[in-house]
């Protein structure tokens, strides 16, 4: 089970008052009961560049993917057989690789990177990882809260190593139970794997229920392999 960090002495400002670019507020810390605090109010941490403050953002529309509207073309439905799916077996090494500072509009800093890092060892973010021949070759990871989990970045070395391990986290998720996969928001590469836009005051809306729900089988136990389909 998850541990539960000390709660955050911050309070968050209203969602009603966010102005076009989703940037609720800028400042307050980056301990584990912050960042959860703002997973369960609709919010999540991103630095805002230009002043290196970290930023609690809640998007209007929000990019979410409903487990039943992931679209496999027959090319990566091959591509994903190719791929053997672990969950956690080397957490570090995708953090550190989504915040390869090389990569274009990079934003994973180094407060970001130790903020992640410490809520996968309290049991709250997750990688899911892509590997050919014993080599890690991309992955993504999130935090998993109840039926929600709140994708944060995924790499790849090569084609289509991510676009399988979210294959592969749908089909894991996808356990009979309400979940939902949020990733922020909504790209051309998403969209075209069945990311949908959602408005703020109804991912607000139905966040209580998901959050409520029991956590998935894939993210207990530490270390995970999902078997191939």
């Amino acid at each position: 089970m998850p541990v539960e960090p000390p709660p955050t002495p911050w309070r968050f400002p209203d969602l009603d008052d966010v102005d076009d670019s989703g940037l609720v507020g800028v400042g307050a810390d980056n301990e584990p009961g912050t960042i959860l605090a703002a997973y369960r109010a609709g919010m999540f941490p991103m630095p805002v560049e230009e002043d290196e403050l970290m930023g609690w953002w809640s998007p209007d529309p929000r990019g979410v993917l409903r487990l039943n509207q992931l679209k496999v073309s027959r090319s990566l439905r091959r591509s994903v057989r190719e791929f053997d799916i672990r969950v956690n077996h080397a957490f570090p090494t995708v953090l550190d690789a989504c915040a390869d500072p090389g990569r274009p509009h990079g934003w994973i800093d180094s407060q970001i990177h130790n903020a992640y890092l410490a809520l996968h060892d309290m049991g709250w973010v997750h990688s899911v990882e892509a590997w050919q021949d014993d080599r890690l070759v991309g992955g993504l990871y999130g935090v998993a809260l109840g039926g929600l989990f709140a994708g944060e970045s995924m790499f790849h070395r090569v084609r289509d190593a991510s676009k399988a391990a979210l294959v592969a986290l749908v089909g894991a998720f996808d356990d009979g139970v309400d979940r939902l996969i949020d990733v922020q928001w909504q790209t051309d590469h998403l969209e075209s794997l069945g990311v949908q836009e959602l408005g703020r005051a109804e991912y607000l809306a139905g966040l209580p229920h998901l959050l409520a729900q029991p956590a998935s089988a894939v993210f207990s136990g530490g270390e995970r392999t999902i078997p191939r389909a």
